[in-house]
């Protein structure tokens, strides 16, 4: 079939929410805190990051439309390296979306923390500390959301996650206008030693490409996924952007892996901050699962069976729980998936696929081949170097 087919799917702006809710995730939370490591200087650096994932955004559109039979990310690993790209293609695009998962609980946790702290639970004589609680809590709430089947319908659950994520950045900048904060604290132009984790931070807020291929095969009129991702690109770029120079200018290199965490307590602007905090996971958290779950379901022959997905889902849910209460440092979990996974996932891997099916049918070395090897030079560069210092962190903080 014709990739301009128009067919029954997701409209125009259905596509947008569902679009701007893979992209606006947690980021924004932690946008502030990667500026804070980098210095003002970086946000060269993430918009650089920002302009190369819109451009592996519509080189992964281009592989879909190289052949029918391409439906998602791991059918383009392939048709571009057969079954061993398949492989490598899904494991780093569902180690990805499960470690931002996981990334969600922690979240989840930290903030409920902040909003009751001294609270504890106790379960047939246990007693569970408040943050492991609050991510027990979530999980079974959450729980519901991931059973969804349908693009149309996690639409209407994104719309809460963009409001979600434009009442967060409006509360945070009133309480650094109103609330006796202010945005005058000390700034650095640069700081070498914070590039790679801010470097990570950055890749991290764009990584929505283990859902692109979803969403792309998801609409009525495929030929307007340009339009949709460059609004997608613009309209979170435009977001992260505004909530990383607010917090940096209102709490400098005091700032926290959330800024949420930074903010005054007992406040009303803050305690609305840090509410919506929690919303955005709840909005999110089924985008992430549902392609993780699908190849499952796929792999055991089960799509059709509702008590099987019940219970692939479920499990999903269970075991990003389990390993939440685990590792509970949030910035170098996120500072690692952005790195290690998202800058594979988001860089390196469209680019390789795209040069190799190319090559297909033309040979010689053009522009466009140019461009994707110096993005997979700086993709392998953001891996090795955020990888490692995301790591040493995480181990000196265990």
């Amino acid at each position: 079939m014709d990739a301009s087919t128009p067919k029954s799917g997701t409209s125009f702006f259905k596509t947008c929410f569902n679009g701007v809710n893979a992209l606006s995730g947690v980021g924004i939370l932690s946008i502030p805190y990667a500026l804070s490591q980098g210095g003002w200087l970086s946000v060269l650096i993430f918009t650089t990051i920002a302009v190369i994932c819109f451009y592996t955004g519509i080189l992964l559109q281009r592989c879909i439309d190289s052949s029918s039979l391409v439906k998602t990310y791991p059918d383009i690993g392939e048709l571009a390296f057969g079954r061993k790209g398949r492989i490598i293609v899904a494991i780093f695009m569902y180690l990805e979306l499960y470690l931002v998962a996981i990334d969600f609980m922690i979240l989840e946790g930290d903030n409920l923390d902040k909003l009751f702290p001294s609270v504890n639970f106790h379960v047939a004589g246990l007693k569970i500390g408040g943050k492991q609680g609050f991510v027990l809590i979530f999980s079974m709430l959450v729980l519901p959301t991931t059973w969804f089947r349908s693009l149309n319908a996690l639409a209407y659950v994104s719309v809460g996650g963009i409001l979600a994520s434009i009442i967060l950045i409006a509360s945070v900048a009133w309480v650094g206008a109103f609330d006796g904060i202010g945005f005058h604290e000390k700034s650095v132009l640069l700081n070498w030693a914070g590039i790679p984790t801010a470097m990570s931070l950055y890749s991290f807020c764009f990584s929505g490409h283990a859902v692109f291929p979803m969403i792309y095969t998801g609409m009525s009129n495929r030929k307007m996924f340009p339009a949709v991702l460059l609004l997608c690109f613009i309209i979170c770029t435009l977001g992260y952007g505004l909530m990383g120079v607010i917090g940096y200018l209102m709490y400098g290199d005091s700032l926290m892996s959330q800024i949420t965490l930074n903010l005054p307590s007992r406040n009303l602007s803050s305690s609305i901050a840090i509410y919506t905090t929690l919303i955005n996971p709840f909005t999110k958290f089924a985008l992430l699962v549902t392609p993780i779950a699908e190849a499952i379901e796929d792999s055991l022959h089960v799509g059709k069976n509702k008590a099987a997905s019940l219970s692939i889902r479920t499990a999903l849910v269970v075991s990003t729980t389990i390993v939440a209460l685990v590792v509970p440092f949030f910035a170098y979990a996120v500072a690692l998936t952005g790195s290690l996974l998202s800058g594979t996932a988001t860089m390196l891997l469209p680019c390789a696929c795209y040069l190799k099916i190319r090559s297909r049918t033309c040979r010689k070395l053009g522009f466009e081949q140019v461009v994707c090897v110096a993005i997979i030079i700086v993709g392998v560069g953001v891996v090795v170097v955020g990888t490692y210092s995301s790591l040493k962190q995480i181990f000196q903080s265990l």
